[in-house]
């Protein structure tokens, strides 16, 4: 018999400590002030751990992130406020937890961030917007502008503080981008 199931139980334990210790670090301190050494220090093992399992401190975060977009349930929106109620929707999000903000960050240079962010808008935004009837075939395609969009935004907006768009009010911001939204859920197929 060979010691592979109990180092697999091992490796799978000290993973689970260092995502729970991740996770409260990350909630406590913000992206920026956790540091690898204290996720480390909390999870009771050597810093290198955390590197050997996680590559970087963005695939930690990663990993750790458990992101829910909050979605309004867009089967009980207007279909002509769809783009509308999810341009203020994501404005509120953004503004009110930095987490999304740092999952971006670290979408921009790490590749398991960028699954990460990827796998909450395809899971969360796409099965939101099969639930107001549009075309299953299109459903994927049509979830995915809005998430290009709103993500752009965000980035223009809360990454790389983009003056005009940084200076605008959300009402405004929210007039100039829900009509795209809108479309982009409800307009026509291009031919």
């Amino acid at each position: 018999m060979t010691d592979t199931a109990p180092r697999a139980r091992r490796s799978d334990a000290t993973r689970a400590a260092i995502l729970r210790a991740a996770r409260e670090r990350f909630a406590a301190d913000g992206y920026d002030r956790a540091t690898i050494r204290a996720i480390a220090a909390d999870a009771r093992i050597d810093p290198s751990m955390v590197m050997r399992y996680y590559g970087s401190k963005e695939g930690l975060f990663a990993a750790a992130a458990e992101f829910d977009l909050r979605l309004p349930d867009l089967g009980a929106v207007p279909p002509d406020r769809l783009g509308e109620t999810l341009a203020r929707h994501f404005l509120r999000r953004w503004e009110g937890d930095e987490t999304l903000a740092a999952l971006l960050r670290a979408a921009s240079t790490n590749p398991g961030a960028a699954e990460r962010m990827r796998a909450v808008f395809a899971e969360q935004l796409a099965a939101e917007v099969a639930r107001f009837g549009t075309d299953p075939t299109t459903t994927a395609r049509r979830a995915g502008l809005v998430a290009s969009q709103i993500l752009g935004l965000a980035f223009a907006r809360y990454i790389v503080g983009l003056p005009p768009v940084v200076e605008m009010a959300a009402d405004e911001l929210v007039g100039w981008v829900a009509p795209t939204l809108q479309r982009y859920l409800t307009g026509p197929v291009p031919a």
